[in-house]
């Protein structure tokens, strides 16, 4: 008698163990769903594809300068990211983080300048996802489009550059400073969560966003006045990239 019922409780008891195992297998991916906000903390990467145009003087004496280009280099930041589920695959996310310093270097006729200049770029987005899978799933794919503003600051010309727009033959030798355009941009936008309990995840994602911006460079002599006005257009292009840990609350 006893064995017969320990024969028949075994294959329940393995039962209740298998299920058991995996809801608590489960457990840690039920992490995101409607109403649900979440916070990343992470690192941006932006890889610049970048090209420019050759640099055009106004004034005096209007005309291009011959071979001259740009290059922009790549640049890292701390990033930080907010999501806010609308439904269990629906999410909207609010993208910022330390701006970004690029540096632009001298190439074709003035790549004797070296580095030319640095400027900080901000670039805030928003961005709508799709989420696949369930609240249910461990890892989460999605896909995203958005839109940014972006505007630049600290904008710096070094030594070397501000002494080949404001030569003695124009007034000089003086100073001079750039205008960076602001513009809007489209974001596209994919990647992937990893979650690890139901409050901490990890998230990867690359963005790509088409982005130009029109340069003016303003010379000055030692009294402050214009004395040469050049143009340029820069296109950056970057693929960002950004790793990050995430918290729900």
């Amino acid at each position: 008698m006893k064995l017969s019922l320990t024969f028949r409780v075994l294959p329940q008891l393995a039962a209740v163990t298998a299920v058991s195992a995996l809801a608590a297998f489960s457990l840690p991916a039920a992490a995101q769903s409607a109403g649900d906000n979440i916070v990343n903390v992470g690192w941006f990467h932006l890889k610049t594809y970048d090209s420019s145009e050759t640099l055009i003087r106004r004034s005096p004496a209007p005309g291009p300068i011959a071979g001259s280009s740009a290059t922009v280099g790549d640049a890292d930041t701390l990033g930080l990211a907010f999501t806010h589920f609308v439904t269990d695959n629906f999410a909207l996310t609010a993208d910022l983080g330390i701006p970004p310093k690029f540096k632009l270097d001298g190439a074709g006729s003035l790549a004797s300048l070296g580095q030319i200049g640095t400027a900080r770029q901000w670039s805030p987005a928003v961005i709508a996802k799709w989420y696949f899978g369930d609240r249910n799933s461990q890892i989460r794919p999605f896909v995203g489009l958005g839109v940014t503003r972006v505007w630049y600051s600290d904008v710096k010309l070094s030594s070397s550059l501000q002494a080949a727009v404001t030569p003695p033959a124009f007034g000089g030798p003086g100073t001079a400073t750039a205008n960076l355009s602001s513009s809007w941009s489209p974001v596209a936008n994919l990647g992937l969560t990893y979650n690890i309990d139901k409050k901490w995840s990890i998230g990867f994602s690359i963005s790509y966003i088409p982005l130009d911006t029109d340069a003016e460079i303003i010379g000055r002599n030692a009294a402050g006045n214009v004395i040469s006005r050049h143009t340029t257009n820069l296109t950056l292009d970057p693929l960002v990239t950004f790793l990050s840990v995430g918290y729900k609350f």
